[in-house]
């Protein structure tokens, strides 16, 4: 019998795909789409190597669910993202009727789901997402620190 994966299982293979985009000098943001307990799709940040602003993990991993599903519509799932959704992600969030999102470190400067914005919230439009936030809060927000203080210390040389 399968064991059913947790919030933290899921976030934790998040993490490691964030690992992978920090290994190809993207900024280390992971996110997978899960529908019950089976992964769908994953995805990890690389706008630098597509050559495509568009290509954050969140919308990866929200294109392969579709194709994979045969729908645009992502109906009754769960998107584990490591760090806060921007605008442009929770757009296509609202869009696919994802039915969840989980993120792991809040984004002050411009996570589009409570802290610069809310617009999974939004009353203005015909679908909400829940949301849960902080899980392995911690480990996600530290990747990101080290990604950029390596990226400093590597500019000074």
């Amino acid at each position: 019998m399968a064991s059913i994966l947790n919030d933290e299982d899921w976030m934790r293979h998040a993490l490691t795909l964030a690992q992978q985009a920090a290994e190809q000098g993207e900024v280390p943001v992971g996110a997978l789409v899960v529908k019950g307990n089976e992964l769908l799709s994953e995805g990890w940040n690389q706008p630098i190597m597509q050559s495509d602003p568009t290509a954050h993990a969140e919308i990866i991993a929200i294109r392969h669910a579709a194709q994979k599903l045969n729908n645009y519509r992502l109906l009754d799932t769960t998107l584990y993202v490591t760090i806060e959704p921007c605008s442009m992600c929770a757009g296509a969030i609202i869009h696919s009727r994802i039915a969840r999102v989980v993120f792991g470190a809040p984004e002050p400067r411009a996570g589009a789901v409570g802290s610069a914005l809310n617009l999974l919230q939004n009353e203005q439009f015909n679908h909400r997402t829940e949301v849960s936030s902080g899980i392995l809060e911690q480990e996600c927000a530290q990747i990101l620190k080290d990604f950029f203080r390596l990226k400093r210390k590597m500019a000074k040389k």
